[in-house]
């Protein structure tokens, strides 16, 4: 290993939490697919259609922002920079739990 290069471990953390994004993005599109095709008794359909989008919506801002966080954490790692604030969390907190506010919205009502 040359002097310049980080520890591979820190590399491969950083993988494997991009990995994590990625899993999360796929599982957040087939509950989306889910919501919207294959539950037609949950609710109404506008209602199903919006938890569906928020879900697809999400799965895609992580899909794509995913690899440029991935990016980021390796340049910060490799110069020895601190790294950068993370936002994606808070982003997915927040519309999972308009998401779940809307599922238990639509178990009460319907």
């Amino acid at each position: 290993m040359s002097e310049n290069e980080p520890d591979y471990r820190f590399t491969l953390a950083n993988e494997r939490t991009f990995l994590a994004w990625i899993r999360t993005s796929l599982a957040l599109l087939a509950a989306a697919i889910a919501v919207v095709q294959l539950v037609p008794d949950f609710g109404p359909k506008p209602l199903r259609l919006a938890a569906g989008l928020i879900l697809a919506g999400l799965a895609l801002t992580l899909a794509v922002n995913s690899h440029r966080r991935w990016q980021q954490v390796d340049q910060a790692i490799r110069s020895g920079r601190p790294l950068p604030r993370a936002w994606m969390p808070s982003v997915t907190a927040a519309a999972l739990t308009l998401t779940v506010v809307l599922a238990i919205v639509l178990m009460l009502i319907y």
